[in-house]
């Protein structure tokens, strides 16, 4: 919900841009959280899929009801695991929009399983009042008259498959999990970076020591983005032009920021340019108004609105790392702003609006 709210803030309650780090935290868990659901789900779906051999496949209303839950529930998990850890690889290999489909698959996903423990509350009663300790407890019943099978008297009961105890269970489960937390997080936990082996970037892999999603040839701006005639068009009540001169002669402030992408990694860096309130107050407004930004780009993520907060932290960065900005960091100028998506700070810029 948070990652979603970057994208769509309500009108009243803008995205803040401190601390500046959230978003980085944020995202961070997300994305670790989601590949470590990946070996949790494949192990619960390991352990439970015996029942699919239980005969006859539908025994009353409720039990029709459980299945539906169940289907829903693991398509929803599956999907929703399998589409973000693509998401995490940067690859899109479906006609419609990720976010939107993430974050509705989220809410299918969450009533599933709310309707799933609803319908199997009379199982966790019993689980949850048998004797701590008696591993016995369940199995000492005879099948037909076990409360958790009542529904299911006269039934053939599922095959008995071999398989280590639940503590051996829990514990490999847990190490494989905690294994690749380990090597995944170092792409937001940089002190863990060296060991990173399942990381999709590597902080210290990237031009001028940031990694890049998307590059200026990807992005079809090679010649637009070098041209002698390149101008900063500014909107407003006062609208104005500035040409790259010019707009380097302007007062430019430093500040470290991370630069945090929704495919998990992030990465502090020093930008240096010139704050976007300076050139909102010379186009009339104030940090009261709405600033949309526009990228050479010429589809895909290539304009993003600042508003609130964002306005007055915001900068037209000009530098990265004490180095002049190239061309697949967002020559000649680019947005950087603190805690929201590296995709919304918009680079290639050619035209600022004011409202």
């Amino acid at each position: 919900m948070l990652s979603h709210y970057q994208y769509q803030p309500w009108s009243w309650l803008p995205v803040p841009a401190s601390p500046v780090q959230a978003y980085r935290v944020t995202q961070g868990l997300h994305v670790a959280t989601g590949v470590a659901a990946i070996p949790l789900l494949l192990v619960k779906l390991w352990s439970v899929y015996p029942n699919l051999f239980r005969w006859p496949p539908i025994r009353s209303m409720k039990h029709a009801l459980e299945r539906l839950s169940v289907f829903v529930l693991v398509a929803s998990a599956l999907v929703q695991l399998t589409t973000g850890f693509l998401n995490t690889l940067n690859w899109y290999p479906w006609p419609w929009s990720f976010p939107s489909t993430h974050r509705y698959l989220g809410y299918v996903l969450i009533g599933s399983v709310l309707l799933h423990i609803a319908l199997k509350l009379p199982d966790i009663k019993y689980g949850l009042q048998a004797r701590l300790g008696d591993a016995d407890v369940l199995t000492e019943v005879p099948w037909n008259e076990n409360p958790l099978a009542h529904s299911n008297a006269g039934t053939v009961p599922p095959p008995v498959m071999p398989a280590m105890d639940r503590r051996g269970l829990f514990v490999a489960v847990g190490s494989g999990i905690g294994v690749i937390v380990l090597t995944t997080i170092g792409q937001t936990v940089t002190p863990l970076a060296r060991i990173g082996l399942l990381a999709t970037r590597e902080a210290s892999k990237g031009p001028q020591g940031v990694p890049v999603n998307k590059t200026a040839m990807s992005a079809q701006v090679l010649t637009l983005a070098t041209a002698e005639d390149w101008r900063l068009d500014v909107t407003g009540p006062t609208p104005f032009t500035l040409t790259l001169e010019e707009l380097e002669s302007m007062r430019s402030v430093s500040e470290h920021f991370p630069l945090s992408c929704v495919e998990g990694w992030s990465v502090g860096a020093e930008w240096r340019g010139i704050p976007v309130i300076d050139l909102v107050r010379r186009a009339g407004g104030d940090t009261s108004s709405s600033v949309e930004v526009f990228s050479l780009q010429p589809n895909g993520y290539n304009h993003s609105m600042l508003v609130g907060p964002h306005v007055g932290a915001a900068l037209i960065a000009t530098h990265l790392n004490g180095e002049r900005i190239n061309l697949d960091h967002g020559y000649p100028v680019r947005l950087i702003a603190p805690n929201r998506p590296g995709v919304l700070n918009t680079k290639w810029l050619h035209r600022i609006e004011v409202t």
